[in-house]
C-alpha cells in the first residue's frame, strides 16, 4: 500500500529501508533535521500518520521488492539500507529467512539503485558480529572477518555485494560496523530484557555468561548523526571509474563489562535487583567487542552522548513504555 505524506521538497532526499525499526526511525528524525526530505519503505503494520510521526515525508508500508521501488518512483540522493534480520538467536534458527531479509533484500535494492540511482550513496549499518570471535583488543576495520553465526556471514555478504557494485558499477557506498546500538525505541536484546526483569523480577537476577564479556556500546542518537555525516561525507567526495567500498566502525571505543554495564542500567532503573550470572555462553555470542575508532575520528566525528547519559534516558523511556503498554 502507498501512502503519501505531502511537505515542501528539499533539495537533497534520503531513502531509508526498514525505516520504523529501532535504528532506522532514529536515522530518519535525524536526516529531517539536517533538510532532507526523507522517504520510507518498510514492511510494517504502522499506518501512514505514524510515518509522519517518525520523521517521513513519505511512506511505502510494504516489503523491500523491485515492484515496491518501482512504485516510489524517485531517485533518492542518499540511500541507507537498515531493512535486514536484526537477531543473532533467529539466525541460529531460522537462517534462511534471515538470509532473504539480510542480503537478498540488498541485492535487489542494488540491482534497482544500478538501473535507476547509480550515483545514490548508499550507508549500510553492518555490525560487529562481521569480527566474530575475536581477541580482546580494539578491532579495525582492515582485522580478517571471523564470523560465528548466521547474522554476522550474512552481513558480511552484504559488505561484499556493496563492494561488488562499488567497484563494477560506481555505486557510492559505506558499510558502518556498528557495535551495540541501544537507546530509547529499543525493545529488543540485552539491555531491554534486562530491564524487563530488573522492574519486575524477583531478586537475585540471573543472566547469561560470566559478566566478564566486553561491549561497546553507541547510542542510537549517535548512530544515526553518524550515518548522516558520512552520508554528507561520502556525497561532497570526487566521483571517479574506480569506486571502493568505505568500512568504517561504528562506536565509542570505551570497553565495558556486561557486569558494569547492567549495573549502571539498574541504577539508572532504580532497581534494587542482585545481578547474577551462570557461566553458559550462548551460540552466536562472542566474548570481547572493543572497537578502534581512528578511522571514524580520521573523518571529523566523534560520538557525543556518554554511557552514564544514554542509559538515563533509555530508563525513562523504558518506564513510560512499560506505563503506557496495553
Amino acid at each position: 500500500m502507498l501512502n503519501d505524506i505531502h511537505s515542501p521538497a528539499p533539495a537533497r532526499s534520503v531513502l531509508i529501508t526498514g525505516g520504523l525499526g529501532f535504528l532506522g526511525r532514529a536515522v530518519a528524525q535525524c536526516f529531517r533535521a539536517g533538510g532532507y526530505r526523507v522517504l520510507g519503505i518498510g514492511h510494517s503494520a504502522e499506518d501512514v500518520a505514524d510515518g509522519a510521526a517518525s520523521g517521513y515525508d513519505r511512506w511505502i508500508s510494504t516489503s523491500l521488492t523491485t515492484e515496491s521501488l518501482t512504485l516510489l518512483g524517485e531517485r533518492p540522493d542518499v540511500v541507507v539500507h537498515c531493512a535486514s534480520n536484526g537477531s543473532v538467536p533467529y539466525s541460529l534458527v531460522h537462517p534462511l529467512d534471515a538470509y532473504e531479509r539480510t542480503v537478498n533484500s540488498t541485492a535487489v535494492l542494488l540491482e534497482h539503485l544500478r538501473r535507476h540511482a547509480p550515483s545514490a550513496v548508499v550507508l549500510y549499518p553492518s555490525s560487529a558480529a562481521v569480527y566474530g570471535a575475536a581477541p580482546d583488543r580494539p578491532l579495525c576495520e582492515t582485522d580478517t572477518p571471523n564470523p560465528v553465526s548466521p547474522y554476522g556471514f550474512h552481513k558480511q555478504m552484504v559488505e561484499t555485494l556493496l563492494a561488488a557494485h562499488a567497484t563494477c558499477f560506481g555505486q557510492p557506498a559505506v558499510a558502518v560496523r556498528f557495535f551495540s546500538i541501544y537507546g530509547p525505541g529499543l525493545r529488543r536484546q540485552l539491555l531491554w530484557d534486562a530491564s524487563e526483569r530488573l522492574l519486575s523480577g524477583p531478586s537475585p537476577q540471573t543472566f547469561f555468561g560470566t559478566g566478564d564479556e566486553t561491549r561497546d556500546w553507541i547510542h542510537v542518537d549517535d548512530a544515526a548523526a553518524l550515518i548522516l555525516h558520512l552520508a554528507e561525507r561520502a556525497a561532497a567526495a570526487p566521483r571517479g571509474a574506480a569506486a571502493r567500498l568505505e568500512i568504517v566502525n561504528g562506536a565509542t571505543g570505551d570497553r565495558v563489562t556486561v557486569r558494569d554495564v547492567l549495573g549502571r542500567l539498574a541504577r539508572a532503573l532504580g532497581s534494587p535487583a542482585e545481578i547474577r550470572f551462570n557461566g553458559s555462553i550462548r551460540a552466536g555470542d562472542p566474548r570481547f567487542y572493543l572497537a578502534a575508532i581512528d578511522q571514524m575520528r580520521a573523518t571529523g566525528w566523534q560520538p557525543s552522548i556518554a554511557l552514564d547519559e544514554g542509559l538515563a534516558t533509555y530508563a525513562a523511556w523504558v518506564r513510560k513504555a512499560r506505563d503506557t503498554a496495553p
